[in-house]
This record gives structure tokens, C-alpha cells and sequence, in this order.
């Protein structure tokens, strides 16, 4: 008996389902291994195995070490990414998307720590692997937030700041609490950093990069 074309679109539907949570799963383990091991230590049998697959059915999927690493950084660039677009709303108080911004930042790190770090490794390593895509992705949304604090510092909504750095502090500042969680965590005596440890941080560090950014006093009244 034939299939028809209505009767084969719901199989072809699932199949598509399988096959991407299937490979959900494989880039949820896979990160933790880069991170753990970085790229070179990593090995595709201990991916395979962690996730309880056969090597030869995870290269179906990914048939390279790099492919999988490359699809890992394109999923952590993807989420961080996200959480940097509401920077862009340069029609809203600055105080508020600033606060957003780093809130969304520090959340990044407390919920995907693997991802960070595996980032941070790449970064650190001089992103000989994924330092195309890194320039290709970030440098036009850097670009487009300079120009956001550009239209603050136009309008008077902000001191003159130079955008760049104030970004790259804050990247550093957020980051830290995933990439140097371990170190922080024995220098409070405990196993692991805990939500209020990413509360205190945002606190101050949103205190921190608004008090860059407040037009002083005198110059408001001018």
C-alpha cells in the first residue's frame, strides 16, 4: 500500500523533531566537554559516550570534532546575543536598558556557565577556530550600541562615555561570575556561587556603570 503525501508529512514532521532534539542533546553535553576539556583535550568518543551514543551514530549528526565545536559556539553566541539586544532600545531611559542589560548578562552566566566558559576558552586560545564568526556577528551589534550611546550622550541622557570600554567592563564584570565562578566560590567557602551572589553582583555592578554614565550635576543645570 502507498503513502500518501498527507499520511508521510506527519512522519517527516517527527523525524525533523527526533533529529533536532537528538541533536540538542549531543550540543548540551558536548559543551560542558569543551569547556571542561577545552578543544584540543576533548574528544568526540568522550562526547559520544556521555551522551550514550556510539561514536559512529554522533558523527552521523556531526561528522567532525570541529563541526560539533563550531555548532556549540554558534548556540552560545545565539543566547548571548539575544540577551544583548535590548541595549538597542535607544528610544527608553537609559538607567532602565542599562540595568536590563546587565541583569540579562549576569542571568546569562548564572544559567549557562558551561557556554560562557567554553566561549572564554575559545577567546582566550586567540579564537583561531570561530574568530570569523566571532568578528561577523559581534562587531555589527557593537557598532549598533556604540551608536545607541552615542544618541544618550547627543540628547544629554548620558555623560560622554567612552562606549567601547564601558562595554567591555561590563562584559568582563558579568562574565566573570561563569568563567571564574570556581575561584570565586573557594574564596567564599562554598561549592558553588548561589543566587544571591548574582543579586549583590548586579546591584553593584549596575551602581557601578550608572554612576559612569549620570550627567553631574552642574551640567544638568547648565
Amino acid at each position: 500500500m502507498s503513502i500518501t503525501k498527507l499520511e508521510a508529512a506527519p512522519r517527516i514532521k517527527r523525524r525533523v523533531i527526533n533529529r533536532d532534539k537528538l541533536e540538542a542533546d549531543i550540543v548540551a553535553v558536548a559543551v560542558k566537554v569543551f569547556a571542561e576539556s577545552g578543544y584540543e583535550g576533548a574528544s568526540i568518543a568522550t562526547i559520544a559516550d556521555q551522551a550514550g551514543l556510539s561514536k559512529q551514530n554522533l558523527m552521523y549528526y556531526f561528522p567532525t570534532k570541529q563541526a560539533l565545536y563550531e555548532r556549540v559556539l554558534d548556540d552560545v553566541l545565539d543566547d548571548w546575543l539575544a540577551r544583548m539586544e535590548s541595549l538597542g532600545a535607544a528610544d527608553q531611559q537609559p538607567q532602565a536598558v542599562l540595568r536590563a542589560y546587565v541583569q540579562a548578562k549576569l542571568k546569562f552566566s548564572r544559567e549557562q556557565p558551561w557556554a560562557s566558559r567554553v566561549y572564554a576558552m575559545e577567546v582566550i586560545s586567540g579564537a583561531q577556530l570561530y574568530g570569523a564568526q566571532i568578528q561577523r556577528r559581534v562587531v555589527p551589534l557593537l557598532r549598533k550600541d556604540i551608536a545607541v550611546f552615542e544618541q544618550w550622550i547627543a540628547a544629554g541622557k548620558i555623560a560622554p562615555v567612552n562606549a567601547t570600554h564601558l562595554l567591555f567592563a561590563i562584559w568582563a564584570m558579568t562574565q566573570s561570575y561563569a568563567d571564574f565562578a570556581p575561584q570565586m566560590a573557594l574564596v567564599l567557602n562554598r561549592k558553588q556561587l548561589v543566587k544571591k551572589d548574582f543579586d549583590d553582583a548586579e546591584q553593584l555592578i549596575v551602581d557601578m556603570v550608572l554612576a559612569a554614565v549620570t550627567v553631574p550635576a552642574a551640567s544638568k543645570s547648565a
